[in-house]
């Protein structure tokens, strides 16, 4: 492992962070894969997504690491963990943006960017902060298929039980963000290797 990964791996999980609890958790617009699955665990629960992502991402991780190898579990570890410290520091704070509720398409594009720059820079570095980053780092690995459509995948079935709390008028917006989100994690996966 690589110490200069794993110090770029914070700032981007911090980023994830900061995102999902300004943007998504209080706008009612939501993410996919297990981030979208803490956030349903929140509102059904009472769960922190703190707490309640490191037991999901525990869970797709033990997939990836026989596929992926022990230097994916570093990394991915020191990104879970500091994704969960930052979204905890998060929490001690009120929203910065409360009025976003009233422009999900703001927040559905404000969101994708966040999710999907935060992501995407872990995965180019190597590890994955959620769960859903790691399993669909796994099947792309054995399937071939292109990552950003194995995120589409996973999403959407979180999606669809997150109509359990949010209106369906506005899972159009959560669907766009995701989709975005996606997007830019197989663009940023995309862009060329930096020349030495």
């Amino acid at each position: 492992m690589k110490l200069k990964n794993c110090l770029l791996m914070l700032p981007f999980s911090a980023l994830l962070a900061f995102g999902l609890y300004h943007v998504h958790s209080f706008a009612g617009v939501t993410e996919g894969g297990v981030l979208g699955a803490s956030l349903l665990l929140d509102h059904l629960l009472g769960l922190s997504p703190a707490v309640s992502g490191i037991l999901l991402n525990f869970c797709c991780y033990a997939f990836g690491w026989r596929v992926l190898g022990k230097r994916f579990i570093g990394y991915s570890a020191i990104s879970a963990l500091a994704f969960s410290l930052a979204y905890f520091v998060c929490e001690q704070f009120p929203p910065l943006w409360p009025a976003l509720y009233e422009h999900p398409l703001a927040a559905a594009l404000l969101g994708a960017l966040f999710v999907g720059v935060g992501v995407g820079g872990c995965v180019r570095l190597g590890g994955a902060p959620g769960g859903d980053d790691a399993l669909a780092m796994t099947l792309s690995h054995l399937t071939h298929i292109r990552i950003e459509w194995l995120y589409l995948i996973t999403d959407l079935t979180v999606l669809a039980l997150s109509l359990a709390y949010i209106p369906w008028q506005r899972m159009v917006y959560s669907l766009l963000t995701v989709v975005l989100s996606g997007q830019i994690i197989g663009w940023i996966q995309k862009l060329p290797p930096r020349q030495k």
